[in-house]
């Protein structure tokens, strides 16, 4: 899809409309981040590498999951013992 629009004046700054079909395409709402690329901007949500984290913990609290594997039965390697400090 193009769209041809001009850039408005907003107090010191120039801005532009984008269609709420293409908000919804792109999938923008209310945060975006903006990357100058070239003779480009790209637009994208903003999204947190740890957003849902906390959800994600309760449940595995929940469901036992939570607990540390170790394997016993492996017992320590090479590695573990030269270069690992206890």
């Amino acid at each position: 899809m193009l769209i041809k629009t001009r850039l408005i004046k907003i107090g010191n700054s120039q801005g532009f409309r984008i269609p709420k079909t293409v908000l919804e395409q792109a999938g923008l709402t209310d945060e975006v981040t903006i990357e100058v690329l070239a003779e480009s901007l790209i637009i994208r949500p903003a999204h947190y590498p740890r957003q849902g984290w906390e959800a994600a913990a309760r449940e595995m609290v929940q469901n036992g999951d939570d607990k540390v594997w170790e394997d016993e039965s492996i017992g320590l390697t090479a590695w573990d013992e030269t270069e690992w400090q206890w």
